[in-house]
């Protein structure tokens, strides 16, 4: 058991996103749960792909920011893909390079492996013309990485 774990601050919807998440990252489970008198849940513990989280229903007093953000490491286009439009439906906002918010305010990032790679090429130039690319993006597409990075061959 690791001795860190996210601590999660919702309104009233800790539940809702626990398993909200953990439909969406495989190898996740709910761990267990704290009811109140009306039986939903106070808190609830929950592991994403081994990482522990507790989410918590501690009313208006505190919003999430995008200061604070996880980053899901993706190997293929098909995760990418994945990750994107299942974390960023039902009303969740896409945003640029990488970067979105799902419906519940939770600040995320989906990026491929292969972009660090890239960005960190020894050619300055290659690196550029990646980075060049990756700022006109939204969802992080693998290929046109590639072909930017290519692109003076």
């Amino acid at each position: 058991m690791s001795k860190l774990a996210t601590f999660l601050w919702f309104e009233d919807r800790a539940e809702e996103a626990a398993n909200f998440y953990v439909s969406i990252f495989k190898n996740s489970k709910i761990t267990s749960g704290s009811p109140t008198g009306d039986e939903s849940p106070t808190s609830i513990s929950f592991e994403l792909d081994g990482q522990d989280f507790i989410a918590f229903n501690g009313g208006p007093l505190f919003s999430f920011s995008a200061a604070t953000s996880f980053l899901v490491k993706c190997e293929t286009q098909e995760e990418v893909d994945y990750y994107w439009e299942s974390l960023s439906a039902d009303g969740g906002e896409k945003q640029r390079c990488a970067w979105l918010k799902d419906k519940y305010g939770v600040t995320w990032q989906v990026v491929p492996n292969i972009l660090g790679e890239l960005l960190s090429d020894e050619d300055p130039a290659k690196a550029k013309r990646v980075l060049d690319a990756m700022l006109q993006m939204q969802k992080i597409e693998i290929a046109e990485l590639m072909q930017a990075y290519n692109a003076g061959i």
